[in-house]
């Protein structure tokens, strides 16, 4: 039986410059026009799909989102569901100065749909970066890869999930209040992750 599959994956770093993802969307169109294999599109698109996907900062300019959707739309690619905050990205600050974005996303095709059908993705806790970073993964390979790593190793990863957890309920309530408390008890939690990391490598 032939196990071998194809499938394209584009990576995206978007401009900051509106004009200049311009060139961006044409890429990705004339990608899309020639595209016969499940396609996943990933990375910082740096830009929102609409208002919902941001807290705080200057008003939304519904042309970049439009041309957004016009191109997401046009590519037939569709948003996969994921897991975790809806923001992926922070900038940094605390009260009225802070900004949250959903600015990552991954865009597949029908095709990639079907052939990964038990696909999930994980928007993860922000150390270190200013964006979350996103995991995809398929649940069978989730699943052994838990099983194997118990049986080899035993429950070393417990504390860094654990700590991972409290990490993640940390962001939900800066997200929810700004407060400059809120953000210290987020770099304190954070820090110790990183420490807690670093033990695991």
């Amino acid at each position: 039986m032939d196990t071998q599959m194809s499938f394209i994956v584009t990576f995206v770093y978007a401009k900051c410059d509106s004009t200049k993802r311009i060139e961006l969307w044409d890429r990705l169109y004339a990608i899309a026009r020639d595209m016969s294999l499940p396609w996943l599109v990933r990375g910082y698109f740096n830009v929102i799909w609409d208002k919902e996907e941001r807290i705080g900062g200057l008003s939304v300019h519904m042309n970049d989102v439009l041309d957004f959707r016009h191109c997401v739309n046009t590519c037939n690619l569709f948003d996969l569901v994921f897991k975790g905050s809806i923001y992926t990205w922070w900038n940094g600050r605390g009260e009225d100065d802070c900004i949250f974005q959903r600015l990552d996303r991954c865009l597949a095709n029908v095709e990639f749909q079907q052939m990964f059908a038990r696909l999930e993705i994980t928007h993860l806790s922000k150390i270190g970066s200013d964006h979350r970073p996103m995991m995809l993964s398929l649940k069978k390979v989730k699943k052994a890869l838990l099983i194997w790593s118990k049986d080899t190793y035993g429950n070393i990863f417990q504390n860094i999930a654990s700590l991972e957890e409290v990490v993640l309920v940390h962001e939900v309530q800066f997200e929810l209040n700004h407060s400059f408390q809120n953000r210290e008890r987020l770099m304190k939690v954070q820090a110790e992750f990183i420490k807690y990391l670093a033990l695991e490598e």
